[in-house]
């Protein structure tokens, strides 16, 4: 076996996976790469959050919510943003959910998996906190659509309020900024966050810097900072004030992208980059527009684009749709890094994957997710028309992620961090409070659009949960008919083949039995090769997994070995490397002389007990439409043989 390498632990520079590059900045950055990973940050991460004040203190003055503009109502709503970012970003996430990470990695599917270890038993509460963390999962990809619809609108709206005669292109120019966004996805996300970096910088500049003219005209607004607004808020209005709330929310939506987007960039730089000048800017910002509104009511049909000067308009609408298009792509990245870790925990079918970093290795590109949505983000936005409808529809499913995540915090805490139960409750149950209540503020929302998210959640868990069923049955099916390794031993010890030179390597997902594949070959071709390989790639639910665990390796004579390769589910697999680099008396993998050998089922849907009818058609067509595994894999096509099979499910 080859040695290991030392892990990189120099101050200012990051862990280093197994196979080279950076598993991502998960130790202590400093210095100018500390600068550079927040600079990268604020144009991936933030976006979303920052640019909630296009439409949050807006949408929590609509009509429909019953609530006037006044000085104690002003004080109310603003006090209730600031304690919502300070209690649920800076606490909540930064200084607790991004401690629960996976070697690094965040997310609610590296979450779940945290609470759900290799071995553990999928029976009662465990297998209910799996379904749960998958539908958090899932529930994102609703917001996920949503987000650039609703920021790049919202933006582009501020065209009208500078001259109405850009009101009929409001829509088509929405449009055509999407396209731009997806189009650049493919050039990574580290560059695209270093394009989007000093832009970034601007906006939360231009944020503060507007935010305090407004505030100097009427200081009054920083008392707001006392939670007691808030409290007299609710006692005024009732449930009114809970309406309000459903907006208030729009200013922390961007919390399940942070935690989703920590492997790109890791805990130190998001952290500095929100105390440094995220949370500051977006403060100072709402604030200001408190300022105006308690100084002009009139200016809540916008409230962010009218606290610029006239001359100031235009270009705060350019830069505000700058900004919304980098809001995008923290969802946009968050869903690429989901996907991946679905794909490689057994949740998805194969999809491409192509890693845009030769340094980092969570940086990646999904071109099929990515059309997607900018398919479904055009669709919305003409759906919709405008970004008050839209955020309409918006926080539904975001608010049950959020949910969703403090309850697998808890278990985290109890079990991960040895926390006792009275510790974990007094920690996670605050949260769990704030949580229930947006989601209570915001599900009433369901009739108005909020029913788009949960519906394309709802399918996206049936997607999960249909792959995984169908991929346990479609394994019992084929290992009913699987020889055991040693039956097939004895045959070829009492009745050898002829052999021929070179090494097969047949891929088979059960170590112990025989791949169905070489006893297809050897009743058509009745010959075997010197040396045989069975192959067996498993994906452990850890991101990475060390180079000198990556392969175990057992002779069983005959020149038959069996070969075992683990990966993290944030691993490119690469076959054809990780065999190169085995050492093991009487085996080598000439490039061109090895074979591999791949079965491809085909799946005939049947009344068996197993699965519904109509969802084993589901997983059929799944299968079918899966990105194939010598591409997955990363075989060499012109060494690839596939040996077909039907099976029924």
């Amino acid at each position: 076996m080859t040695p290991p390498i030392a892990p990189d632990t120099r101050p200012g520079s990051a862990a280093r996976a197994p196979d080279g590059p950076r598993r991502h900045p998960q130790g202590e950055p400093g210095g100018r790469y500390l600068a550079s990973l927040s600079l990268a940050a604020l144009g991936v991460v933030y976006g979303d959050i920052g640019t909630s004040p296009l439409y949050a203190v807006r949408e929590a003055f609509l009509e429909e919510h019953g609530v006037a503009v006044s000085p104690p109502a002003v004080l109310g709503v603003l006090s209730l943003v600031l304690w919502s970012l300070v209690l649920v970003i800076s606490v909540k996430y930064l200084a607790f959910i991004v401690r629960a990470d996976n070697r690094g990695e965040g997310g609610i599917l590296a979450l779940t998996s945290l609470v759900t270890p290799v071995g553990a038993t999928q029976g009662g509460g465990r297998w209910a906190l799996i379904v749960l963390g998958l539908f958090g999962t899932a529930l994102l990809y609703g917001d996920g659509m949503i987000t650039p619809a609703i920021s790049v609108l919202s933006a582009v709206e501020g065209l009208g309020v500078a001259t109405p005669l850009f009101e009929p292109y409001v829509v088509p120019i929405t449009i055509a900024i999407l396209v731009v966004l997806f189009a650049v996805q493919s050039r990574g996300t580290a560059r695209v966050g270093r394009m989007f970096g000093p832009v970034m910088i601007l906006w939360f500049s231009t944020l503060a810097v507007l935010g305090i003219g407004n505030i100097a005209r009427e200081p009054s607004i920083l008392g707001a900072v006392n939670p007691i607004h808030a409290v007299r808020f609710f006692a005024d209005h009732g449930w009114s004030a809970f309406l309000v709330l459903g907006s208030v929310f729009l200013v922390v939506t961007g919390g399940e992208a942070l935690y989703a987007d920590m492997g790109h960039f890791g805990r130190r730089p998001i952290r500095l980059a929100w105390f440094a000048l995220v949370l500051p800017a977006l403060l100072l910002n709402y604030f200001g527009q408190g300022a105006l509104l308690i100084a002009s009511p009139g200016a809540v049909e916008n409230p962010f684009f009218r606290m610029a000067p006239s001359w100031a308009l235009l270009p705060l609408v350019g830069l505000s749709t700058a900004a919304t298009v980098i809001a995008s792509q923290a969802l946009i990245s968050g869903a690429y890094s989901l996907t991946m870790q679905a794909v490689q925990l057994g949740y998805s079918p194969r999809v491409r994957i192509d890693h845009t970093s030769a340094e980092e290795i969570g940086q990646v590109y999904l071109p099929g997710i990515n059309w997607l949505l900018m398919v479904a983000c055009i669709g919305l936005v003409l759906g919709f028309g405008s970004s008050s409808s839209l955020a309409a529809a918006y926080g539904v499913a975001v608010t049950t992620t959020m949910v969703i995540t403090t309850m697998l915090l808890y278990v985290v805490a109890r079990e991960r961090w040895g926390w006792g139960t009275w510790a974990a409750a007094l920690v996670c149950g605050p949260f769990l409070l704030v949580d229930l209540a947006f989601f209570g503020a915001n599900i009433v929302k369901v009739p108005h659009g909020g029913w788009f998210p949960l519906v394309v959640g709802a399918a996206v868990f049936t997607l999960l949960t249909t792959w995984k069923r169908g991929r346990r049955i479609l394994g019992q099916r084929i290992a009913e008919r699987t020889v055991p390794r040693g039956d097939f031993l004895r045959e070829v010890t009492q009745s050898p083949p002829a052999r021929v030179s070179g090494t097969a390597v047949y891929m088979f997902s059960d170590p112990r039995g025989t791949p169905p594949a070489i006893l297809h070959n050897l009743t058509h071709n009745k010959v075997l090769h010197e040396r045989v390989v069975f192959l067996s790639v498993t994906t452990d639910e850890v991101p990475y997994v060390p180079r000198e665990a990556r392969a175990a390796v057992e002779g069983l004579g005959e020149g038959v070995f069996v070969v075992q390769l683990r990966y993290g589910f944030m691993e490119d697999v690469d076959v054809p490397k990780a065999l190169g680099a085995i050492r093991f008396d009487g085996l080598s993998f000439p490039r061109m002389d090895t074979t591999y050998f791949l079965g491809r089922e085909t799946l005939i849907p049947t009344s068996r007990p197993g699965m519904a009818l109509w969802r084993e058609v589901l997983f059929a067509v799944m299968s079918r439409n899966a990105t194939g595994a010598g591409a997955y894999f990363r075989l060499p096509p012109n060494r690839v043989v596939e040996l077909g099979v039907q099976i029924e499910l």
